[in-house]
């Protein structure tokens, strides 16, 4: 098992963090805004398949909904 310098590693580790790029406030609150737009219009889609396969299925089995 290899020897591990904890001071060394700590060094490597700050280094390959400044390779980085980290994306500016503006691109990082765009991300968010897009991904919530994303996550909302998915959930309405299946909200709305749901219920629309839902009453279909009710009609065929002749249940009242």
């Amino acid at each position: 098992m290899p020897k591990v310098n904890l001071v060394e590693l700590m060094r490597e580790t700050q280094r390959e963090v400044m390779k980085v790029t980290w994306p500016t406030r503006k691109e990082t609150i765009m991300t968010t805004v897009m991904i919530v737009a994303m996550a909302l219009m998915a959930g309405v889609f299946f909200f709305v398949v749901d219920s629309v396969l839902g009453y279909v299925i009710s009609r065929i089995l002749g249940m009242k909904s």
